[in-house]
């Protein structure tokens, strides 16, 4: 049984949207941004002045809606951008300097405003025509590395200097706290002298014991001496007495 020649050509358009639809979806994927334009009105040879503007930055395609919403949904692109399909679209892939690529439709659009920026999506983050138009707005990649360059080159100088001075720092500090110390010194102790005499006269001395247990042994011995002649005197008197009474007995 042989195919009828309607029945050949739909296997080959449907191979052929599988195919541009898988192109689409890889462009959706390996992109880091994507503007959605209308370009209704614009001749062939505009459209060769907007890619050569555009340069390595973005490729400019003219895209099939239905085929273009399949392969954004496959991409995971979001809707707020799919919603966006209608009319004539084309669209820009960027794979170089996002800013370069926003001003080249930026200022396309001005001087030819048939071509209409409806909007696009940037790492996944859907962005308006007026986001688009402030990030055309922005200074190129190259001018803002060499700026943030600048800055962290001038904060590590800064840096190094701060570090450099603190020795020096330290040793100023050490110095004057030396000399605040050398200068309070003689007023402490001058301030010290008066109390360390009064303890001095308060707390008794060595030596005073030692006299006043001399003199208390001094009174000691005279105690004795004192007993021991009063001892002899009353010893002699009770001897001379009899002697004494003796005579009285011999006469009677």
């Amino acid at each position: 049984m042989r195919t009828s020649p309607d029945r050949e050509g739909r296997p080959v358009a449907r191979a052929d949207k599988a195919t541009a639809v898988a192109e689409l979806t890889e462009r959706f994927q390996s992109s880091s941004g994507a503007v959605l334009t209308e370009y209704r009105g614009l001749s062939v040879a505009q459209l060769g002045e907007l890619r050569q503007s555009l340069g390595t930055n973005a490729t400019f395609s003219v895209v099939k809606n239905t085929l273009t919403k399949i392969a954004a949904n496959d991409a995971g692109v979001t809707a707020e951008l799919t919603d966006l399909l209608s009319g004539p679209s084309a669209i820009a892939f960027v794979q170089g300097d996002v800013v370069e690529a926003a001003k080249g439709l930026r200022d396309f659009a001005r001087a030819n405003p048939l071509l209409v920026i409806k909007g696009g999506v940037l790492d996944g983050k859907a962005l308006s025509p007026a986001e688009i138009v402030k990030l055309a707005d922005l200074e190129p990649r190259e001018v803002l590395l060499a700026k943030l360059a600048g800055a962290m080159k001038a904060s590590l100088a800064g840096a190094a200097g701060t570090f450099a001075a603190l020795p020096i720092q330290m040793a100023q500090l050490l110095g004057a706290l030396e000399q605040k110390l050398a200068a309070e010194s003689p007023a402490a102790e001058a301030a010290d002298a008066p109390a360390a005499a009064d303890v001095s006269a308060a707390e008794p001395t060595a030596a005073e014991p030692a006299a006043e247990a001399a003199v208390a042994e001094a009174a000691v011995a005279e105690a004795a001496v004192a007993e021991a002649t009063d001892a002899t005197a009353a010893a002699t008197e009770a001897t001379e007495t009899p002697e004494a009474a003796a005579p009285d007995g011999t006469e009677s």
